[in-house]
């Protein structure tokens, strides 16, 4: 995993992002740091794939040309051109002395114009910006992160598509831990993609969707699974699967095409409002797809009643969820674009707060929410609830669950849920802890198995639920010898932020009736 000097890759892509103003600082230059490390990937695959031109034309001017009037033969066409041809393509940027910024975002932009799939992707980036007269990054540290960046050669004989991919994906997880919450909205922990990906079990061919795609790496998960089954399998050729996305922040979908490029995979993201505007349609009714994996922002408030009034695509059947919170709006969103296939129905998994699972169970008061869950639970589409330890996750360190969904369930599984509570499988770490691969595994192979393990997973019939208030939370059956002292503190605080709300409500009711009565 090392080229040119002795560092990990990893060591030296977080060491470039440092070389602008420190560790510190360095998420604050993700826009500028993410772009420039991508083009020289770019610049250097492209100088491999025109050596590999050399070969049958005899010398670089020839296979230069021969590129320039047929476009295909390279993954991408790099217009720079050094003064010597022998010297490499990202030389022309690391030569820059003066108007660097300048410079280097006509670079970008003469790219993008060459190649329609980078266009708005590496051309949105103003190197040469200012803020109150004040550059964004200015020359000497745009400099510094230049030589930084060239002290590593990213071409396809130096580093796998996988390798520096999964680089890339370790510089967005660095951002997220210094980022804070609007850097993690975008990054679901690693190894939470990887068993999201592996229970959902894609097979060749098959239609992927993530309608809150971030980065990708949820998209990227789910190829990866497929990569890792084929290979259990010692199958060398088969059809890819066909991802899908949408993500409404433009430089999060930016990052999210060059996350793909970069991974070697190609998938259509659209840039837009997902529940408004779903992109993804097939005449007037939504597009739907074999499987989805999505991490919505938790308990989102940017969505009122008139978004889910005003739907003409039948998504929300089972009723409209509170203003104070989106979950169960995604929830139905997600049911709504999984087929219902011969090959076993369309499957989803979702990561929730633990409050989407039992807000409202056991409370006298009407709860949209509880409601939502219990037409999803009558009508058989909950599959399985996974509870994930605490601190995993960049912008709380609240534990989360994943909720995953099956537009047709077999036999043995109809009317039944499968419950994980994984919440003591983990290591700590700083500043985020992390599942292990031994734990991972133990999630993954229970729920394809169907397993009830002690104190780790249950099987429950559709009567308890029922019994339960439909409350669908993992830790309200499985009880491990820690929480039958002692409650996990992310349940607690759910059930005192929800007591708040009923207060609000309640003295909202009465405010309501004593103006009516004159006071």
């Amino acid at each position: 995993m090392t080229n040119n000097n002795s560092k990990s890759l990893e060591s030296w892509i977080w060491d470039a992002a440092c070389a602008i103003r420190g560790a510190q600082d360095a998420p604050k230059y993700k826009d500028f740091i993410l772009p420039l490390i991508f083009v020289k990937r770019l610049c250097d695959v492209f100088d491999d794939e025109v050596s590999r031109v050399v070969e049958n034309v005899g010398s670089k001017e020839k296979a230069l040309k021969l590129i320039a009037k047929d476009r295909k033969l390279t993954r991408f066409y790099i217009p720079l051109r050094p003064e010597n041809l022998d010297e490499s393509t990202w030389s022309v940027i690391r030569k820059l002395s003066s108007k660097i910024g300048e410079q280097l975002t006509d670079f970008m932009r003469s790219i993008a114009r060459e190649n329609s799939r980078l266009q708005g992707i590496i051309d949105r980036i103003d190197f040469n910006a200012t803020t109150h007269g004040q550059r964004d990054i200015e020359d000497d540290r745009l400099s510094n992160l230049i030589e930084e960046i060239s002290k590593k050669r990213l071409g396809l004989n130096d580093v796998e598509p996988d390798i520096i991919g999964r680089s890339y994906e370790y510089l967005i997880r660095k951002f997220a831990e210094g980022g804070g919450q609007s850097a993690g909205e975008f990054y679901t922990p690693m190894e939470v993609g990887l068993i999201m990906a592996r229970i959902l079990d894609p097979e060749p061919g098959m239609e992927m969707y993530d309608p809150c795609t971030g980065s990708a790496g949820l998209l990227i998960k789910l190829q990866i699974a497929l990569q890792e089954k084929m290979n259990l399998r010692a199958k060398t050729k088969y059809a890819p699967l066909k991802l899908y996305g949408q993500e409404y922040l433009a430089n999060t979908w930016a990052m999210a095409n060059m996350n793909m490029v970069i991974h070697d995979m190609e998938g259509i993201i659209e840039i837009g409002d997902t529940m408004n505007n779903p992109k993804f349609r097939e005449g007037n009714k939504l597009k739907k797809f074999d499987r989805v994996a999505a991490n919505p922002m938790w308990n989102q408030s940017l969505f009122n009643q008139k978004t889910y009034e005003n739907d003409e695509l039948e998504r929300f059947p089972a009723g409209y969820p509170p203003n104070g919170t989106a979950d169960w709006g995604w929830v139905q969103h997600i049911l709504a674009s999984l087929n219902d296939s011969a090959r076993g129905g369309g499957r989803a998994a979702i990561v929730l707060d633990t409050g989407a699972v039992s807000r409202g169970s056991g409370n006298q008061s009407t709860n949209k929410e509880k409601e939502i869950r219990k037409w999803f639970v009558e009508n058989d589409f909950i599959e399985g609830v996974l509870y994930l330890p605490e601190n995993l996750f960049y912008n709380t360190s609240a534990p989360g669950i994943v909720l995953f969904l099956n537009r047709n369930k077999p036999s043995g599984k109809k009317d039944k849920i499968l419950l994980i509570n994984a919440s003591k499988d983990f290591i700590k770490g700083q500043p985020k802890n992390y599942i292990q691969e031994e734990n991972q595994k133990k999630i993954v192979d229970t729920f394809l198995n169907w397993q009830e393990i002690e104190k780790f997973s249950k099987i429950i019939a559709k009567d308890e639920v029922v019994k339960n208030d439909y409350n669908l939370s993992p830790t309200r059956y499985i009880h491990t010898a820690d929480e039958e002292v002692y409650r996990p503190i992310g349940e607690i605080l759910e059930e005192l932020k929800e007591l708040e709300q009923e207060s609000k409500d309640i003295d909202g009711e009465l405010k309501i009736i004593f103006q009516k009565l004159g006071y």
